[in-house]
């Protein structure tokens, strides 16, 4: 089921993301993107307040950044979309703790979550995702086990 994201409601969710930081909808759309190809889903993030003349919308594989012009909102754009989608907006998810925003998605006959729940689901996904790229924490052994591994290969205690 893909996701449509208020990506400003997000970013406060996540650890280690703020709304103050300079690149913080680029650092969520890379945690998307990792996301996306690691769940195989598809996100469309919508961010308020882009800047005049700049670009509205970057397709980046199976999330879509979309970039809401100053005098609209992340809000209105996502209703616009659940609207546009019709019936099929019962197979997306909205991601949103706005109330407003989660009882449209569900007129609309979409999933609605919370921005908190995402951003669990989003770090369990990443710390997973890790694990299986072999980036996972090193494992410790206990003395037992560090003696095993050096009477097996033969090391010598004068070796180290």
């Amino acid at each position: 089921m893909p996701y449509i994201i208020d990506g400003h409601n997000l970013i406060p969710k996540v650890p280690g993301l703020s709304l103050q930081q300079m690149d913080d909808e680029q650092q969520l759309v890379e945690m998307l993107q990792e996301f996306c190809r690691h769940q195989r889903k598809q996100v469309e993030v919508y961010f308020d307040n882009a800047p005049p003349g700049g670009v509205r919308a970057r397709n980046l594989g199976l999330v879509t950044a979309r970039f809401v012009r100053q005098g609209t909102t992340a809000d209105s754009a996502i209703r616009r979309r659940l609207a546009n989608l019709g019936r099929v907006a019962r197979n997306w998810t909205v991601v949103s703790s706005d109330q407003a925003v989660q009882a449209e998605a569900r007129a609309a006959q979409a999933q609605a979550m919370s921005s908190e729940t995402f951003a669990r689901l989003l770090t369990r996904a990443l710390d997973d995702s890790l694990i299986d790229q072999g980036e996972a924490a090193e494992t410790v052994l206990n003395p037992e086990e560090v003696d095993d591994w050096l009477q097996l290969f033969g090391s010598d205690e004068r070796d180290i």
